[in-house]
């Protein structure tokens, strides 16, 4: 071999070895400053509708988190205008003061809660009834009363419950009373839709991992926190002693809701009287259970939880024929 061919050899060891000591050195540093950042977390709570709301996000940056937080407080703020029943200016209020004289026309976000509620009271027999609310009253939910109510007064409000005594106008959007004194309450329906909005907008910034809660509604996007292959949900036991209750392990996106007596109740002469009310006796039984359902929707899995709630196990294959895929889930009260 030449000499020059010798030197070019010598030159190549020596060029490879380099690299190869430059790799070694400088290799993990390089990799680590042009990979991608680790998620941001932010968990943030607040008071929304009413309840306690929180929203926690795993996002590419502190700024997307704070657009995805903003997003969510005004999808609550405009369920709330529009169907906040103890506000006098707000949509709900306004049709339940003008709808018995002439059709009150909604707006497009009260008319898609109405819609649902329609479809929820037929695929529910009835069991979920936006139209309860003079039975609310009559039980001390949004009046005081200290004694329970007799017979005749159940008898005199549930005259003017049912949905069959609301009046539709799909081409309008409009809705009117045709029995005196009838009021709509959706308190059973619209958190869930307001989590749908709210996941939809927080959707379209490009947040795919969290969970927005509203009061216990959950909200699931479709991505679990990093280093999960599933969100993890905690079941309260309806005992009402605080006590820890069942885990579900769920795939996102899905929305998650749980009925039940044990936080929301009054005491008539010594007995409880759960706010969830059957319209087809008028009464407000105080139920040793609750019903937790998982839906694709918001809005389906708040009122499927109420329906199941007060009906039990017999409804279930009818409440899943209504929205397939749909889990009900109950859990009993500990002794």
């Amino acid at each position: 071999m030449s000499d020059t061919a010798t030197r070019r050899r010598i030159v190549s060891s020596v060029c490879l070895a380099a690299a190869v000591a430059l790799i070694a050195v400088c290799g993990v540093p390089l990799y680590r400053r042009f990979a991608a950042p680790p998620p941001v977390a932010t968990r943030v709570a607040f008071q929304a509708m009413g309840t306690r709301a929180a929203c926690s996000f795993h996002t590419r940056d502190a700024a997307t988190a704070a657009a995805a937080v903003a997003a969510v407080r005004s999808a609550f703020d405009a369920v709330t205008a529009a169907c906040n029943l103890h506000d006098p200016a707000s949509e709900l209020s306004r049709l339940n003061r003008e709808a018995g004289a002439d059709f009150f026309v909604c707006s497009p976000l009260l008319w898609r809660v109405l819609t649902e509620a329609r479809r929820a009271h037929a695929a529910s027999g009835g069991a979920f009834d936006i139209t309860v609310k003079p039975l609310m009253d009559l039980w001390g939910f949004y009046r005081k009363r200290k004694k329970l109510p007799s017979p005749q007064e159940i008898a005199a409000a549930r005259s003017r419950v049912g949905l069959d005594r609301l009046e539709w106008d799909d081409s309008r959007r409009a809705v009117r009373f045709t029995t005196p004194g009838m009021a709509l309450d959706l308190g059973g329906i619209a958190k869930g839709y307001a989590l749908d909005l709210a996941a939809r907008r927080v959707l379209e910034l490009g947040v795919t991992s969290g969970v927005i809660d509203l009061g216990g509604n959950l909200y699931l996007l479709p991505a679990p926190p990093p280093g999960r292959e599933r969100y993890r949900i905690g079941i309260r036991s309806p005992s009402g002693r605080g006590d820890s209750g069942e885990v579900l392990e769920l795939a996102g996106p899905c929305a998650v809701s749980t009925s039940g007596s044990y936080e929301r109740f009054t005491v008539l002469e010594n007995r409880r009287c759960g706010h969830v009310i059957d319209p087809a006796t008028g009464d407000a039984p105080y139920l040793r259970r609750s019903a937790t359902a998982v839906a694709p929707t918001g809005i389906e899995s708040d009122w499927l939880s109420s329906a199941a709630f007060l009906r039990g196990e017999a409804i279930v294959p009818q409440l899943r024929r209504a929205v397939p895929g749909a889990l009900i889930h109950f859990t009993a009260a500990a002794e």
